[in-house]
């Protein structure tokens, strides 16, 4: 590995990467190389960018961002090559930040035909270089209290763009999770928590127990926590530094069987797909808490819902998905959702920025390849049905 990582030039990129750590591969060796890599040739963008993804991958987020700048300092525009012949080229526009700041495209369009080349914008960078050619532009840039400046002055320069525009800013603006509660309140069959922003010194004054806290623009679950009393909040602020935090009703979305059931879904040009499913006795469900690898019961669960998805799923929320996409706006986002206990669509979060991915082990998850197949295929089309709508 260290040998192919000192004499190649190109990036490996966030999806390569982040298979290997998922697959629990000592990443250290690969960390050094690049690190070599970067010593022996300062202006090697790409070795800094991909050892700032691999930091982050090991939790160094601080040191991460600074090697990220290091690399932003001397080149903004990066390129994942085709497999073989490109019949697609997409230009991403990209913010600079941790994994969760932009839409992961590489895992939709890793060993595909379509060449992606990703520009970083944003204060402070070097000006933009003579873009590459591409087919569509795609805005990566996910909605935060950082990126909205960048979103909203790309705003007016994409509506004269030459080429197709998948994903507006002016649409992804509406994913907050202050203002996507009140852009989709009056959906039928759609429940979504609004979310109200509280600075850390007013939490104590927060009575509507229980509700959920996390920091403002976190992800992934970071500093989110379930609140049952006064005594919660000052426990939880005693760990979160945090100026700001976004308070949410809870909502007991536990099924039947007293288990907890949560869906990631991809909406590409309006229609749903099945991402993947947890399911567990913990309201917060993550895969590492959900127990999906020891329990092939819950693995057939998920299967069931990947296999029969448009028939069942899809159609029972048709109305509410289809209201939400209109609504929204966007060629392509991720939903983390749930169902109520009275049958509505319990929508957590409608996210640009979400990982969708093909990294499960073929061996115990073999439903799921070919679910995700055909989830990377609709991306696909509709990039092609977008550059045909373009000319």
């Amino acid at each position: 590995m260290e040998t192919e990582i000192r004499s190649r030039a190109g990036l490996l990129g966030l999806a390569r990467l982040m298979k290997m750590a998922f697959d629990g591969e000592d990443m250290a060796p690969l960390g050094d190389a690049l690190i070599k890599r970067a010593e022996s040739d300062p202006l090697d963008a790409n070795a800094l960018m991909d050892l700032s993804t691999l930091l982050q991958l090991r939790h160094n987020r601080e040191v991460a961002l600074d090697v990220q700048s290091q690399a932003l300092a001397t080149k903004i525009l990066y390129h994942l090559p085709a497999n073989g012949e490109a019949k697609i080229r997409l230009l991403s526009i990209m913010a600079p930040g941790d994994i969760a700041t932009n839409a992961p495209l590489e895992f939709l369009v890793e060993n595909s035909d379509i060449s992606l080349h990703m520009l970083y914008v944003g204060p402070g960078l070097p000006p933009v270089p003579p873009l590459p050619e591409h087919d569509l532009l795609f805005v990566s840039i996910g909605e935060s209290t950082r990126t909205n400046p960048i979103l909203e002055e790309l705003a007016p320069v994409l509506n004269s763009w030459p080429h197709p525009v998948l994903n507006m800013p002016a649409n992804i603006l509406k994913t907050s999770r202050e203002a996507a509660p009140v852009h989709l309140a009056k959906v039928a069959g759609l429940v979504m928590p609004g979310a109200k922003r509280v600075h850390r010194a007013d939490l104590s004054s927060v009575k509507d127990f229980p509700f959920i806290v996390r920091p403002v623009d976190s992800h992934g679950g970071h500093g989110l926590a379930r609140i049952e009393d006064a005594r919660s909040i000052a426990e939880y602020l005693e760990k979160m530094p945090d100026p700001e935090f976004y308070v949410s009703p809870f909502v007991d979305y536990r099924s039947a069987d007293g288990l907890y059931r949560k869906y990631r879904v991809a909406l590409i040009k309006g229609r749903p797909h099945a991402a993947h499913m947890g399911i567990s006795d913990n309201w917060m469900i993550h895969f590492a808490n959900a127990g999906m690898t020891e329990s092939a019961e819950k693995r057939e669960e998920e299967a069931h819902f990947m296999r029969d998805f448009d028939e069942d799923f899809a159609r029972r929320h048709h109305e509410a998905l289809k209201g939400l996409s209109e609504i929204l706006g966007l060629d392509y986002v991720v939903l983390d959702c749930a169902e109520t206990r009275d049958g509505k669509l319990l929508v957590f979060e409608a996210d640009t920025g979400a990982v969708v991915h093909a990294m499960d082990p073929v061996e115990v998850f073999p439903y799921k390849a070919p679910q995700m197949k055909k989830v990377f295929s609709a991306f696909r089309d509709m990039l092609i049905g977008a550059m045909r709508a373009g000319t």
